[in-house]
């Protein structure tokens, strides 16, 4: 049995104001190609198929006509819910896809039913949101960690019933694993972290929703996007992992993703970025500049664009010059909303800070305003882009 983990295809997604769906197209061509040349028995999906919970149609067209390609390629394919995804919208028609061979799991009800191919039993868990399914799957609290941990519970008594070997697919964050800018938080303050004893039980945990590919253990991995969302993601490779479960253990694959464009993260000053050889490669990759002159050049953007003519940000960082105030968003970017809202609050009151009951309530109040969000902003973003 040869399976190709994926996730995180965030189809419809933009990257600095440029759209991504051409890239995204050659890539899923390249995965049908090594559906064909790999012998893949199944496609595995863990989250975030779209990149909004409202995809604009040419991203809907995409992603059937690529179901489509890969069943012809004589794969199946498996695939859950990611927390950018709409659980009702990707699940449309699942159980008339099935019979194709596309088997989407976005129902907590589905928890605990395996896709079956030949003797491995696939588990899909999709993206659960404490608030909305704690009570549905008997979690002892509120949190990503209780609610992963309850339905591996379902996943471990089909397992110990069925026999066999297991995989199980789910989208979170695992604790000790490396981040990336260009993921977006799925919960408040800290209890959004499973441990990674959590997929203790099963042969093999294919994960989603972190866009560096890497292993947890050896049998718990992520896949990764497979291409890069925010210039921190500059250095990472990016693609897909081919997993063998013909043998007593395992055998992990890296896949790697062509690269139709390259990123580059540039810094120095103007005159020097012009001038120097070594940034050649540069010229035709996106790129983040960083300029440290002491003073701001006149129309930087502008020359730094002749010679690197796909420049999408450009930041300015003078060296020799007094360490200027930190901007608000660096400042609070390693801090939770709650936190970032308690200091809000004690700031306007001369320093008193919130209490414990206050604490509270504002976390019942971002949490409401984050489940809220995620319907009308993903939603309202996605009706722009169709205008546009």
């Amino acid at each position: 049995m040869r399976l190709l983990h994926t996730s995180d295809w965030h189809l419809g997604r933009s990257f600095h104001g440029v759209g991504l769906l051409g890239a995204q197209a050659a890539w899923l061509d390249h995965l049908v190609d090594v559906v064909r040349t790999e012998g893949v028995d199944a496609v595995l999906v863990s989250g975030d198929v779209y990149d909004r919970a409202l995809p604009a149609p040419d991203t809907v067209e995409l992603l059937s006509g690529t179901l489509e390609r890969i069943v012809d390629a004589g794969a199946r394919v498996v695939v859950s819910s990611g927390n950018h995804d709409s659980a009702v919208r990707l699940g449309f028609a699942s159980g008339l896809l099935e019979r194709a061979g596309v088997h989407v799991r976005t129902s907590v009800a589905d928890i605990g039913r395996p896709v079956l191919l030949g003797d491995v039993a696939v588990h899909p868990l999709p993206y659960l949101e404490p608030s909305l399914v704690a009570d549905a799957l008997g979690a002892t609290e509120r949190s990503h960690g209780a609610v992963v941990r309850a339905a591996m519970d379902r996943v471990r008594d089909d397992v110990a019933t069925r026999g066999g070997r297991s995989v199980v697919m789910a989208h979170a964050f695992v604790s000790g694993c490396a981040t990336s800018e260009s993921e977006r938080d799925i919960a408040v303050g800290g209890v959004s972290v499973v441990a990674p004893d959590v997929f203790d039980g099963v042969d093999y945990a294919a994960l989603g929703h972190l866009h560096g590919r890497q292993a947890v253990d050896e049998h718990v991995r992520y896949s990764g996007s497979p291409l890069a969302m925010s210039f921190g993601e500059a250095r990472q490779r990016k693609g897909s992992l081919l997993v063998d479960l013909s043998g007593d253990e395992p055998v992990v694959e890296e896949v790697d993703a062509p690269v139709g464009r390259p990123l580059a993260v540039l810094r120095g000053r103007i005159e020097d970025l012009l001038a120097s050889p070594e940034h050649r490669e540069a010229e035709s990759a996106w790129c983040q500049v960083t300029l440290t002159d002491a003073a701001r050049p006149l129309g930087a953007m502008e020359r730094l664009r002749r010679r690197f003519p796909h420049t999408l940000e450009l930041r300015f960082e003078p060296e020799g010059a007094a360490a200027p105030l930190r901007p608000y968003a660096t400042r609070v970017a390693q801090r939770s909303t709650v936190d970032v809202c308690c200091d809000f609050l004690g700031h306007v009151r001369g320093g008193r800070a919130a209490d414990d009951e206050e604490q509270a309530l504002v976390r019942e109040a971002v949490e409401a305003a984050r489940l809220a969000r995620g319907a009308t902003d993903d939603e309202g973003r996605a009706r722009s882009v169709g205008a546009a």
